[in-house]
């Protein structure tokens, strides 16, 4: 794995007793910022749920379609909260491709998150327009306060603003659905809001048994999951205008935006990817 086993370059106040979602998932996408604490629980996963890595993928896969759109609408500036561990397509790296003008500021609360994403600005990024945090999505004045303080974002013109498979960790449904709505009235008007979450909502009959499973692993790392329906997925947005086709599962989202297909047994099912996302605007 590299310099992140290298002690040294871990952070002081990292759990390594526990697996952690953000190194998991960057596990499952193939990265290299995890320990074998994370690689032995994401098997583990694979095993109870062989799409696991399929899964991941096509979330992510959500993600730089749903940043797309947004820069064709003429969004410029981008907060990702819940930004994980960096990987292929990042949130810069997908805007900048359509308009090199965007900007980006991620914020994370795992500190291995945070210091892999600090190293990749340093040798690839642009100070001037990208920059992360260490913060909580759920403290959310002061989260907003210092992505603004940056100097990256402009409060007063539309924000990107991006949750992409981070609510499924927040299981109080009253304290995630207060913190949403509280970002969506910090939110300029124009402003897009790109979310996606983990549901078992009228999935298959066998990957429905299968993410019970995973359901009841996650209660034994340093952040447990939960799922939610459609309503509830739905609810996040508030009385912001959805973009068509609204709340759906995440390989049907716009397909036409991708820049590669969803495998094909996600094609001809796609409730299997057991993740729905959706884009709305803040008029």
């Amino acid at each position: 794995m590299g310099e992140w086993t290298d002690p040294k370059f871990v952070p002081k106040d990292i759990d390594l007793e526990r697996p952690n979602a953000a190194r998991v998932y960057d596990y499952l996408l193939g990265g290299t910022a995890n320990w074998a604490i994370d690689r032995q629980f994401g098997e583990l996963a694979i095993a109870k749920v062989p799409m696991a890595r399929t899964m991941a993928r096509t979330n992510r896969d959500f993600l730089g379609r749903a940043v797309r759109h947004c820069v064709r609408q003429g969004i410029t500036q981008f907060l990702d909260i819940g930004s994980g561990v960096p990987t292929v397509g990042n949130v810069h790296e997908v805007a900048e491709k359509l308009d090199p003008r965007t900007r980006c500021v991620y914020v994370d609360n795992e500190p291995v998150a945070v210091a892999h994403s600090e190293m990749l600005l340093d040798s690839y990024g642009d100070p001037e327009r990208h920059a992360v945090l260490r913060g909580d999505l759920l403290d959310v004045r002061r989260t907003w306060s210092r992505a603004v303080d940056t100097g990256l974002l402009d409060p007063d013109r539309p924000v990107g603003l991006l949750m992409v498979a981070v609510l499924h960790f927040v299981p109080d449904d009253e304290q995630a659905g207060n913190a949403v709505a509280r970002y969506r009235d910090l939110l300029p008007s124009g402003s897009y809001l790109v979310l996606s979450h983990a549901s078992d909502d009228g999935v298959p009959a066998e990957q429905q048994s299968q993410l019970e499973l995973v359901v009841e692993q996650y209660k034994r790392s340093s952040t447990p999951v939960c799922l939610r329906t459609h309503r509830g997925c739905t609810s996040f947005f508030g009385d912001f205008d959805l973009v068509d086709p609204g709340v759906t599962w995440v390989p049907e989202w716009r397909p036409d935006e991708a820049e590669s297909q969803a495998p094909a047994l996600l094609a001809d099912n796609p409730s299997a990817a057991c993740v729905l996302g959706g884009v709305a605007l803040k008029e």
